[in-house]
């Protein structure tokens, strides 16, 4: 990682426990707070622009249902075999969508950041670029993006190829060591590779079903996650790309009780096959603890997070994804 501080402390769509995900004063502060680097979620427009969004359905995280000239657009869709209702960014211009704003995903969990609803636009590949560039932290220590490629099959579907359009953004920016490329699909990654774009290749995996790639290629023949992490698997991807990321959840032990009790052997097998190992996300809020760790029954309070965020690194993780730089940055200290 070109770094003797580990893991590496990775803002979650910047400091999005912090301000609405994916937005300029999200990824200003993740910085701030110590993260060396941020993860923006990558999806594309109608006409090619690349988009700093969590889905390419963006109802939950902006303000286009109150665009009434936007409401022949809602429609339904089925993405990576998931359905969907809503507004879809491959409908839009990026003049259009550069007329939103940015809201908070997690108003319940999040209340504080609603405040900051309605008060910036939503943000193109190239914009974080520049905000990466221009950063205040960018004197003083390397500053990463480790950019995910997000339902690429389905953009290759309908004509927009995300390897080609995210080559073409960060060609002559990214080195080495400023980019991480990550995707729940291989093939986008090995395309992006395959353009002469540096930096490491991570693979996300879940804790059940199958990458959507090999979904559209095999259909129910196609490997699972599960098969992936075996130590046959991990082999096999050692030779593919650089690292894997995971939930948080397959790394836990927990109890009969759902008390956090420690990790599993996964982080040692896949570094012992040669891989980096990534995962996501740590989060402060009870609602996303285990349940030994929770202050209150009150999910939007603070809880024990770093005991958890502790057992994890502890595992030996290369990199953690954290909705909150500066308690991650805290823990590893």
């Amino acid at each position: 990682m070109s770094t003797t501080i580990s893991p590496l402390v990775i803002g979650h769509r910047g400091a999005s426990g912090y301000r609405p995900e994916h937005t300029r004063a999200a990824y200003d502060l993740a910085f701030m707070l110590g993260a060396d680097a941020v993860e923006p979620d990558i999806v594309a427009t109608r006409d090619g622009v690349l988009v700093l969004r969590h889905e390419n359905e963006i109802s939950g995280t902006t303000n286009i249902a109150d665009h009434p000239e936007f409401a022949d657009r809602h429609t339904s869709k089925t993405i990576d075999g998931t359905a969907m209702t809503g507004w879809f960014t491959e409908d839009f211009t990026w003049a259009e969508l550069s007329t939103l704003r940015a809201r908070e995903r997690l108003p319940k969990v999040r209340p504080a950041n609603v405040a900051f609803n309605d008060s910036e636009p939503i943000l193109r590949l190239s914009d974080l670029l520049e905000i990466v560039h221009q950063h205040p932290e960018a004197r003083r220590r390397p500053l990463r993006v480790v950019a995910e490629i997000k339902h690429a099959s389905h953009f290759e579907s309908i004509g927009l190829p995300l390897d080609e359009l995210f080559a073409r953004e960060v060609r002559g920016w990214a080195t080495a060591d400023n980019l991480i490329i990550e995707s729940f699909e291989q093939s986008v990654l090995h395309r992006i590779r395959d353009r002469g774009i540096p930096g490491k290749l991570v693979f996300l995996l879940e804790s059940s079903g199958a990458p959507a790639d090999l979904v559209a290629q095999f259909g129910a023949r196609a490997r699972n996650y599960a098969e992936h992490l075996s130590d046959e698997g991990l082999a096999r991807l050692a030779h593919e790309v650089d690292g894997i990321s995971v939930d948080k959840k397959m790394l836990m032990v927990k109890d009969l009780l759902g008390n956090l009790t420690g990790t599993n052997d996964l982080v040692s097998r896949a570094h012992a096959a040669g891989l980096l190992v990534f995962c996501w996300t740590l989060r402060a809020e009870n609602r996303f603890l285990p349940k030994n760790l929770r202050s209150s029954k009150q999910p939007e309070q603070f809880g024990n997070w770093r005991s958890e965020f502790r057992t994890l690194m502890d595992s030996g993780l290369d990199g953690v994804f954290t909705d909150h730089p500066d308690l991650a940055v805290t823990a590893r200290g």
